[in-house]
């Protein structure tokens, strides 16, 4: 907590809070620290600031120009809301202005959190706007000009407090007491001051992907929300856009994009349908079309008439529901139908917004890096590749980069990845004074403002964008004024919706401000860091994700190329299940970890049920009359697509029995084909068998995956052994000498009856 030097400013301060402070005409000086800055005189300070007992609610919507000007007024305008139960009459609104400035980050964070009730600047009563009549829940807009001589008297460089107070009549009548306040910073840069602050501001576009267990996207509606024109990305794609000619740099997931497509394109499910010969493909491997605003172009394919994603062709069969192939052609719910339409959109709007701009792409499905490092590293390497083929289509260049939400990062992933990475970490991690761009080990670390990104200090939304606006040309003054004048980088939080974007890179539009990007902010010297300095908080080793939600994603990529192993056509399902496993281990999954592994278990539970539609049937049991002999068995296929598996065979004694067969199975969609077993005994009796049904593949090295079909059956041997040979043979030696014996007899009868009768 920051406290005055001395008692008496601050007994001067709780005076003035307990009459209503605030409330004179003049322009009373706050109680100030040693460097001349105000600080708050409370018992503790808050990171929140809130006044909920203002009856009256003000925000400032605009305020221009954004710094004290050198020549004319200042405007400013915004809303009073009346929050209270009863009507308020003759709201005077007056602009107030701070006396002594701020010229640190410090002095600044901490005046962020002073209370809505602290006094920090005296009003100017010549000056104001009046509401006649304000009902409960009533909001109505006010404008207040302040003429430059208001100002001029500012001459000390640095950020002043600026901002409206409201006094109304209530049914207990007026008095001095401010009945609603908005508050934010207001910097000044004498003429004299030379040079620029070179400012970045980078547009995050990440967000929870969450899928059903057929592949399509979960929270359609949620989707509508935040890509429609209130929307939280639909906010950020407008601020880029509103930037004009000024540079811009964007972060993006390119999974997001991929996932916009799938909306745009009706949100089908996961496709079985043949991708060889011209078949679908998949929304990332489509030329031309990664910012399309038309939503068939991400179920469509190129000029030569593929076929869409959702495995439709060119026509539909007549009648059937169905594309060319068999499968069912998906129709998009009127839910899906409007998502598509304000998806397209979108995504027409941020291909207009990123041209010309610096695009920095995350490891595909935003993946928690410090988890990744963890437990999996290869997912990292496979996410990176993976962004590096999804974007290779785009109609932008990008570059790959690394940054999480809160701004850490991992110290093991700086040195995982390769020196042209750009790696964007707050400045928390790298403690007091930390540079604009530091070197570790041949890295180069972009240092972000935690300040600039935390907003206004309120009582009004500090993240209105006049608010982080007005937060971040404050940041850059200081900076100006310091040593160094090290380059300020903003990374806007992650979800922001700014309401209205109108004004806010005009505002920005400063002769000392020189907005830039993160691709030239990294070409700077940059101040040598070791690894072991990054101060990566024991809070964010706890949130990464665990072993489990790698385990179940691994599992899925898994089940995927074993389906895809399955399916005769088809080579692709195997990425896109890879992407849906990927945008699991996201950043936003430590939110919602259970929903997220839930959501993998979920797809993982409906490819196995696939898998289990291809079942083989054998019979009961086989008699072998001789060592070797052939038995049938038969395949059949209860999807729509037609596959190809292998059979195994399992026995509990694989020296006495063995079975082969064809190495490779082939089944049409909906169809059964017979198998012919050849079985092979080397000891009498029955046998067990069990006959396993797998995926096929055409690496001889690769371990064949049962699918979950099994039948048994026994094998019974009757051949006989070669003892049993010799006693049949000894056994037929004798039968026939005992046969010689009885005809040499009857012939030798036969003489000598023949002789008696001669």
């Amino acid at each position: 907590m920051l406290r005055p030097r001395s008692p008496r400013p601050a007994l001067v301060a709780a005076a003035l809070a307990l009459v209503g402070l605030g409330a004179g005409t003049a322009v009373v000086p706050a109680p100030a620290d040693a460097a001349g800055a105000p600080v708050a005189v409370s018992s503790a300070a808050t990171s929140a600031v809130v006044d909920d007992e203002a009856a009256l609610e003000v925000t400032i919507d605009s305020l221009t120009p954004g710094a004290i000007p050198r020549r004319g007024p200042i405007r400013v305008s915004g809303s009073v809301t009346n929050r209270s139960g009863e009507t308020w009459r003759r709201i005077n609104l007056y602009p107030f202005l701070g006396e002594t400035p701020m010229t640190t980050s410090e002095q600044l964070a901490a005046a962020a959190t002073v209370p809505a009730g602290e006094y920090v600047g005296g009003r100017i009563t010549d000056v104001s706007d009046t509401i006649e009549e304000l009902e409960p829940g009533g909001s109505q807009q006010f404008s207040i000009r302040l003429p430059r001589a208001y100002t001029a008297t500012r001459t000390a460089p640095g950020v002043y407090w600026f901002g409206v107070h409201a006094s109304g009549e209530s049914s207990a009548g007026r008095d001095d007491v401010a009945d609603g306040r908005a508050r934010t910073f207001l910097p000044l840069v004498p003429r004299s001051t030379r040079g620029q602050v070179e400012t970045a501001v980078v547009v995050p576009l990440r967000r929870a992907l969450t899928r059903e267990p057929d592949g399509s996207l979960a929270d359609v509606p949620g989707w509508i929300r935040t890509l429609g024109s209130e929307g939280s990305l639909r906010s950020l794609v407008d601020l880029g856009a509103s930037a004009g000619d000024r540079p811009v740099t964007w972060l993006v997931d390119p999974a997001l994009v991929d996932a916009v497509r799938r909306l745009a394109a009706g949100n089908p499910p996961r496709s079985l349908a043949p991708t060889l010969g011209g078949q679908p493909i998949a929304p990332s491997d489509q030329p031309d079309a990664a910012f399309s605003s038309d939503p068939s172009a991400s179920a469509s394919a190129d000029e030569d008439g593929e076929d869409g994603e959702n495995g439709q062709d060119g026509e539909q069969g007549e009648g059937d529901g169905q594309g060319g192939d068999g499968e069912p052609v998906h129709e998009p719910t009127a839910e899906e139908a409007e998502a598509a339409q304000v998806a397209s959109a979108w995504l027409g709007r941020l291909s207009e917004a990123m041209e010309g701009d610096d695009v920095l792409a995350l490891p595909y499905g935003d993946l928690d890096v410090a988890g990744a490092l963890t437990h999996d590293p290869d997912l990292l390497t496979r996410a990176r590749a993976r962004a590096e083929e999804a974007t290779s289509s785009w109609e932008v260049a990008t570059s790959p980069a690394l940054g999480s939400p809160t701004g850490f990062l991992d110290p093991a992933a700086v040195v995982a990845v390769e020196p042209d990475t750009t790696m964007l970490v707050t400045d928390r991690e790298l403690g007091a004074d930390a540079p604009g761009v530091a070197k570790v080990r041949g890295r180069r670390l972009v240092v972000t403002s935690s300040g600039a990104a935390a907003g206004g200090p309120g009582p009004d939304d500090p993240l209105a964008a006049v608010s982080l606006r007005q937060r971040v040309l404050a940041e850059a003054a200081v900076r100006l004024l310091g040593p160094g004048r090290k380059p300020l980088v903003v990374q806007l939080p992650t979800g922001w919706s700014p309401g209205s974007t109108t004004g806010f890179f005009d505002g920005l539009d400063e002769d000392w401000v020189d907005v830039s990007t993160v691709g030239d902010v990294a070409g700077r010297e940059g101040t040598a860091v070791a690894l072991d300095d990054l101060d990566y908080p024991e809070r964010q080793v706890r949130q990464r994700l665990d072993e489990d939600a790698f385990e179940a994603a691994t599992g899925l990529i898994d089940a995927g190329e074993v389906l895809q192993h399955v399916l005769r056509d088809n080579t692709r399902v195997a990425a896109e299940v890879a992407d849906e496993a990927l945008a699991s281990l996201s950043y936003s999954s430590r939110d919602r970890p259970t929903t997220a592994r839930l959501a993998v278990l979920g797809s993982r539970q409906e490819i196995d049920r696939l898998l289990g539609s291809v079942v083989i049937e054998a019979p009961r049991g086989v008699a072998l009359s001789s060592a070797s002999g052939g038995f049938g068995a038969s395949v059949v296929n209860g999807l729509d697509e037609p596959v190809e598996v292998s059979i195994e065979a399992v026995t509990d004694d694989p020296a006495a029995v063995s079975i082969t067969g064809p190495e490779t199975i082939e089944v049409p969609a909906r169809g059964r084909t017979p198998v012919l077993l050849e079985a092979t005994t080397r000891e009498p009796g029955v046998h067990r068998v069990r006959l396993v049904l797998t995926d096929h593949t055409e690496d001889p090295d690769d371990r064949h995956t049962p699918l979950g079909s099994t039948d048994e059956l026994s094998i019974r041997s009757i051949q006989a052994s070669a003892v049993i040979w010799v006693i049949m043979g000894v056994g037929a030696l004798l039968l026939f000498s005992a046969i010689a014996v009885r005809l040499v007899r009857r012939v030798r009868r036969a003489r000598r009856e023949e002789e008696a009768t001669t």
